[in-house]
């Protein structure tokens, strides 16, 4: 079991999310974020599948054909996209729904974060535009939000952080 490289790996992420939440004005949230990933439904199954470039949730899938430890954190972690789903009785079927925008800024924190823990050195202020890219027809996502997400990545690959962050503080501001 992969033990210690997991707990470092999730809590320097975490770490880089707390970070950017507070330049985004919500450090409130980032001091929350990702706290279900300590809990044992999630932490001993990501060591146990930990390889150090993917996710442990892939691995569990491959192997379940599921997977508990994550339909256990986006069920808890509201900056996800697969958190905002729920039954439409218009439609009378499950649909996404919008994100309010205190959470699509945490989700921006969540992507950057990610991208340049898993980059390193070779991260770029394109890489979580590019990511959040490869798998957009993909997604079972508000339009909305799938739409503000993008335009946050595509600002941070245009302007860079400072700009980016400065914009998210207004924005959430202006949405409350």
């Amino acid at each position: 079991m992969h033990f210690f490289r997991h707990f470092c790996t999730i809590t320097k992420h975490r770490h880089k999310v707390i970070a950017a939440c507070f330049k985004a004005g919500i450090g409130w949230q980032g001091l929350r974020h990702d706290l279900s990933k300590y809990s044992p439904v999630e932490f001993l199954p990501g060591a146990r599948n930990y390889q150090g470039f993917r996710s442990p949730n892939e691995v569990e899938r491959e192997k379940l054909g599921y997977s508990p430890a994550w339909l256990h954190h986006k069920g808890r972690n509201r900056h996800h996209f697969e958190y905002w789903n729920d039954y439409n009785p218009k439609e009378k079927r499950v649909m996404p729904v919008k994100m309010p925008r205190k959470y699509v800024a945490e989700m921006f924190c969540d992507r950057l974060s990610a991208s340049k823990t898993y980059q390193g050195k070779n991260y770029t202020d394109r890489h979580p535009l590019e990511y959040f890219l490869r798998g957009k027809e993909h997604r079972f996502i508000h339009p909305e939000t799938s739409d503000e997400i993008e335009f946050l990545l595509s600002m941070l690959a245009e302007k860079g952080e400072k700009e980016t962050f400065a914009y998210i503080r207004k924005w959430v501001k202006e949405g409350k």
